[in-house]
């Protein structure tokens, strides 16, 4: 029989992996992770359906990022888009294929014949992988949480901690790598003077669901190790 503190604790760290779990889904699928506002005079001067159409017909890494510069850009894991002024305002989106996530990046942008940058290179693929990975594990925990409720036992609750503790991990991982890739594409192309680039709200979210993964993997080892002393005292005890 389990005691109600522990079946308090794994309900409350049922409730807050499925909390973090909703919080990831939205941000890997949504386009505000970064995002760049440009003074209306820039915009103004620029030709938005020139860029629009190059924006779409073409990926070149440092064409794209000029366009997003100019026209209010905002990048995500699997989305760049851009706020084209004509005819009116409208956003405007393209998605990042799967050749095109594992696609080299070259220390000069969009000149192919220069040296890969490795760094870029496996920061981006980094950045969409691991929270494919993170969702996978706690979806695994999931599975390993039913198979032990069905079972009637408490042993497995330990590795659902670990799978996600583990998951936490890759969904820090997740924001470290895509700042740090952003961080150094504005090296190699900074943005015009006047141009600002902000933090969007989809990476805040990601940064939301790790301590929620934190604290149910948390909630599932204390339980986990306290039910397995219990148990352990009350066996001695009988034998005693």
């Amino acid at each position: 029989m389990v005691d109600n503190r522990y079946a308090t604790a794994l309900v409350i760290g049922s409730v807050l992996s499925l909390m973090a779990t909703v919080y990831l889904s939205v941000a890997v699928g949504t386009q505000h992770w970064y995002q760049y506002s440009c003074p209306p005079g820039k915009r103004e001067g620029s030709n938005a359906t020139e860029l629009r159409d190059e924006f779409i017909r073409e990926f070149d890494e440092k064409n794209y990022s000029e366009t997003l510069f100019r026209l209010n850009g905002t990048l995500g894991l699997w989305w760049r888009c851009i706020l084209v002024p004509d005819p009116k305002m409208e956003r405007q989106c393209v998605s990042f294929t799967l050749p095109q996530q594992f696609s080299p990046k070259y220390k000069h942008l969009g000149n192919p014949n220069s040296e890969e940058d490795l760094l870029r290179t496996y920061l981006w693929r980094c950045q969409f992988l691991l929270p494919l990975v993170s969702l996978a594990l706690v979806f695994l925990g999931g599975l390993v949480g039913v198979c032990a409720c069905l079972c009637r036992s408490f042993t497995p609750t330990l590795g659902v901690g670990v799978l996600h503790l583990l998951a936490g991990l890759c969904t820090l991982g997740t924001v470290c790598c895509f700042l740090a890739g952003v961080d150094l594409l504005q090296q190699y192309s900074p943005p015009p003077e006047g141009v600002v680039g902000t933090l969007g709200w989809s990476l805040y979210l990601a940064l939301i669901s790790f301590p929620l993964q934190m604290m149910a993997a948390a909630l599932f080892l204390w339980a986990a190790r306290s039910h397995r002393k219990n148990y352990s005292r009350m066996t001695a005890y009988r034998v005693a």
